[in-house]
């Protein structure tokens, strides 16, 4: 029965804390038990002058090492196999320099396609162009300077204007402008774009209309850019609809590009191409939702398999562009 208004109710006594003996605890003999972690999983001490091969051997045959064993031997699988190998990239791969790695891997067979976000045809111009990219956004914003190079706001528009005009979508309308402007960008060979356009590899660029730096310049057609980057949406689902035994990377996209595979994965099923038995891997210095769930998840479920990787993106994709160079024996570049 409740105590009555006002009345104070005794505190029940205290009982004293008893520990568990010990003494009954069943136990069996190590050797019979099965564990994760042998000796034989254990990482080899790299050598003074030691290949590259024999450094990669060398790494422990647990977790993330593993990983990067099982994609790498994906990825040249299907290229054997000459099914696609996908890179869905955002603008921070290309800001810390890897490109040419992975035009490398481009000109090798490992990369058969590229998609990017709107900002990386922004840092891929500027580096093809000026040899430099990635501004001082807080010096900039105080006076509205930021986002306002010229040549970059008025060239990147025309060639999405240009493109549009001749039926291109937006990342082969700036892999022709950038092949094709005179007087050459001094540093043509940096261009992920052009390097696609040069070897007749799809690369597509998905727009999120407003995110990017040409958006705000006089020179920017709206009408063109979204005709450009929906065209080159169905063409990144035509890719997505041969992935078959094939093999899908997002590496440092958090948001559009996931939602953007998730959308060409699903038309492509919708129209019946049998997309199965895939590999797809997210690689980020922080593994997010989308990603996780859009990428490694959800697209592979009870058909294939879907891997993660953390890292810097400076680290982690020369370690993994590394080991697909290794596996490729004798050079089979392209030109």
């Amino acid at each position: 029965m409740a105590a009555r208004r006002g009345r104070r109710v005794a505190p029940a006594p205290r009982r004293a804390a008893v520990p568990l003996s010990l003494a009954g605890v069943r136990t069996y003999p190590l050797a019979s038990r099965r564990s994760k972690v042998s000796a034989a999983h254990a990482a080899r001490p790299h050598r003074r002058g030691g290949s590259l091969a024999d450094f990669l051997e060398g790494l422990p045959r647990v977790l993330a090492a593993d990983t990067l064993r099982a994609l790498v031997a994906a990825v040249v699988r299907a290229r054997a196999r000459r099914r696609p190998v996908l890179w869905g990239m955002g603008a921070h791969v290309i800001k810390v320099g890897l490109s040419p790695l992975l035009i490398d891997l481009m000109e090798r067979g490992f990369v058969t396609g590229i998609a990017l976000n709107g900002a990386g045809i922004v840092h891929d111009f500027e580096l093809a162009v000026a040899g430099r990219t990635s501004e001082d956004v807080a010096a900039g914003l105080g006076s509205g300077a930021f986002g306002m190079a010229r040549e970059t706001g008025e060239e990147v528009n025309r060639a999405i204007v240009e493109g549009d005009r001749d039926g291109l979508g937006l990342g082969a309308a700036l892999g022709r402008h950038l092949c094709a402007r005179r007087p050459r960008p001094a540093h043509l060979d940096q261009s992920l774009l052009a390097a696609a356009w040069r070897l007749r590899l799809p690369a597509t660029v998905h727009v999120a209309i407003g995110t990017d730096i040409v958006h705000v310049h006089p020179a920017c057609d709206p009408a063109a850019l979204g005709r450009t980057t929906h065209l080159d949406f169905r063409l990144f689902a035509g890719e997505v609809a041969r992935l078959r035994d094939g093999v899908y990377l997002n590496v440092g996209s958090a948001v559009v590009l996931p939602e953007v595979f998730l959308k060409a994965l699903t038309l492509a099923r919708n129209l019946g191409h049998r997309v199965e038995r895939l590999t797809t891997a997210n690689l980020d210095f922080i593994q997010g939702y989308r990603p996780g769930v859009n990428v490694v998840e959800r697209p592979v479920a009870g058909t294939g398999r879907g891997y993660r990787l953390t890292g810097h993106h400076e680290l982690l994709v020369p370690l993994l562009a590394a080991a697909l160079v290794e596996a490729d024996g004798p050079s089979r570049r392209r030109r």
